[in-house]
């Protein structure tokens, strides 16, 4: 029970040193200091794998999700938003494995089994602390047993040491290298030097900083929100007001007088799809730049390569690799655009054209919007639009092999081994100096050849010889 109780605070330390916490928006409120669901999971399984000596690599997402919902069962971590009222309510809450499922911690305490007291404020006696603790240590070993079982390990709980011995800055380098070394096993990619650079861009964040506690926009805020009525609103007008958030406040100032003047004749909620997906529309088509930098150009190829091949898991672990490079507010913002078209294209929703399935017509409208780039042909994007969209809920996920990489990596360092000892990548191979020098000769040798077929080829003009040369 003790060491079950220490790889549950080892956890706890984890989820505070490594999740993004940051102050964040969800449908146009603002709530501070808060993180997602996903990354929490991306967390724990990076941790839980760091911690067991595991004989196999069977942690699914959906054990990790297991250990959520108890740290939050615990009261380790809370949700905000809507969420919150219904958990004040006493009714049982679900962890959600998403983006856009927003958590903040209780508080810094990291011992789930410390004494309560009871209902007169009277503390417990030294017998029923030790009972309490008993029964709740119990509850956290049976939890972590349970993945020792699933993972076809004899339940014994091993642990390591904990991952806030090390800074975050070195858990976000180790992160970073393991993502670029793993998405190049992946797909070819000539230079690296433009991934590099465009990936730690950034773009204007329009709630990114405290003094812009967005002012204004709790007016605007206001004004949409009464003018829809919430118990009528479906995911698709959900979707779609997420996407308002990163819109400037002209927008929001256009889509808030078009609602109200619709409130004022009989209409349905086909009418606010209509203004909502016309001002979303405008706006991106506006915007000079796409959402997918064209500096990337040689990853979208790749990935491309990969689907006309008919290898859709490696180009989704590819794709998975690649939007954890990108900025947290890029990669944010293109979640939400995914999740709104992915839900506007489906046929038994509202239509968009007549002529035209919703499918057609989203994908030749908005492809633009999310990549642009001469160098691809036209059904080369749309091609990868559409497999974005139909993978936009796994898109945003931490693949398993980088969590297993990861935890590799950490290992080592926290061992004070040579992290680069047990990389997992045999890119180059240790040759003798007879192996290099044979090597040398032999090349020269084919160049010279080469270069002699190509002077006695009659049929090759002596200026194109030159050049070829």
């Amino acid at each position: 029970p003790f060491q079950a109780t220490q790889l549950w605070n080892s956890i706890i330390h984890a989820l505070h040193n490594q999740v993004e916490i940051k102050r964040r928006r969800q449908h146009l409120k603002t709530y501070r200091n808060c993180f997602t669901g996903s990354n929490a999971v991306d967390v724990v399984l990076s941790h839980l794998m760091q911690s067991m000596y595991l004989s196999c690599r069977d942690i699914s997402r959906l054990k990790g999700v297991r250990v959520c919902q108890a740290l939050m069962d615990h009261k380790v971590f809370e949700p905000v938003g809507a969420k919150l009222y219904l958990f004040k309510n006493g009714k049982e809450t679900e962890f959600e494995d998403t983006d856009t499922s927003l958590y903040r911690f209780v508080n810094s305490s990291l011992d789930p089994l410390l004494p309560r007291k009871n209902k007169d404020n009277e503390s417990l006696s030294p017998e029923q602390i030790c009972k309490q603790k008993t029964k709740r240590c119990s509850k956290v070993e049976e939890l972590l047993r349970s993945i020792y079982v699933h993972a076809s390990l004899p339940p014994k709980i091993m642990v390591n040491e904990p991952t806030h011995l090390l800074s975050k800055g070195v858990i976000e380098d180790v992160w970073r290298q393991q993502t670029l070394l793993r998405l190049l096993q992946l797909i070819d990619v000539p230079l690296l030097e433009d991934i590099l650079v465009s990936s730690v861009k950034t773009k204007s964040d329009s709630f990114g900083k405290e003094e812009d506690m967005i002012i204004s926009n709790t007016f605007l805020d206001r004004e949409v929100t009464c003018s829809l009525n919430l118990s009528e609103l479906d995911r698709w007008l959900y979707a779609a007001i997420e996407c308002l958030e990163y819109f400037p406040d002209q927008f929001l100032v256009m889509v808030s007088q078009q609602l109200a003047q619709s409130t004022n004749t009989p209409t349905s909620l086909n009418t606010y799809k209509k203004i909502l997906f016309d001002v979303i529309i405008k706006y991106y088509s506006q915007k000079k730049d796409s959402l997918l930098a064209t500096q990337d150009f040689d990853i979208h190829s790749g990935i491309i390569e990969l689907l006309e091949k008919g290898k859709t898991d490696q180009a989704l672990e590819a794709l998975q690799l690649y939007l954890k490079l990108l900025a947290p507010n890029i990669s944010e913002e293109l979640h939400r655009l995914l999740t709104f078209l992915a839900i506007a294209s489906e046929s038994e929703g509202y239509r968009l054209q007549k002529q035209f399935e919703n499918r057609f017509v989203i994908t030749k409208t908005c492809t633009k919007f999310i990549l642009q780039n001469r160098t691809l042909s036209k059904p080369q994007a749309e091609l990868l639009t559409q497999f974005l969209m139909d993978n936009h809920s796994e898109l945003f996920k931490a693949p398993l092999t980088l969590l297993e990489l990861m935890s590799r990596r950490l290992e080592n360092l926290l061992e004070g081994q040579d992290p680069d000892i047990n990389s997992g990548f045999t890119f180059c191979q240790r040759i003798t100096t007879k192996e290099y020098e044979d090597q040398k000769l032999q090349t020269n040798q084919y160049l010279l050849a080469l270069i002699q077929e190509m002077d006695n080829d009659p049929t090759v003009p002596s200026k194109q010889k030159k050049k070829l040369i």
